[in-house]
């Protein structure tokens, strides 16, 4: 006996596959958002980053801080904690605070990467 009645559709199986595919489309568009360049302050600038113990990083290769409450940006834009990155070395953009200190961190997809962007002395 079959008591699934598959010819007739309700509103409410109907209504749960249109939020369905909404989601699905919201979902390709955010992936498509991933891929566009994310806008920068006009006074970052470009350095190459190693975490060396949080909060001590080196920039440039020179010694530096990470400011307190430091925001560390990966390249999805999600903010990340500085201790993942012990040891790697990464190409980034960056801001001070006020005190002189590295506040606000954000590594580069290649693509950001290439574009120019004023380095600290320069």
């Amino acid at each position: 006996m079959n008591r699934c009645n598959t010819s007739a559709r309700s509103p409410a199986s109907l209504a749960l596959q249109l939020l369905l595919a909404a989601c699905l489309l919201a979902l390709s568009l955010t992936s498509l958002a991933q891929d566009a360049l994310r806008p920068f302050p006009k006074d970052a600038l470009r350095g190459t980053l190693v975490v060396v113990a949080a909060p001590a990083i080196t920039l440039d290769g020179k010694p530096d801080r990470l400011s307190p409450g430091a925001r560390i940006r990966n390249p999805q834009n999600m903010l990340i904690m500085s201790n993942t990155l012990i040891g790697q070395t990464l190409v980034v953009n960056y801001t001070r605070e006020a005190v002189g200190m590295v506040h606000e961190v954000w590594i580069l997809t290649p693509a950001e990467a290439v574009l120019p962007r004023k380095r600290a002395g320069q």
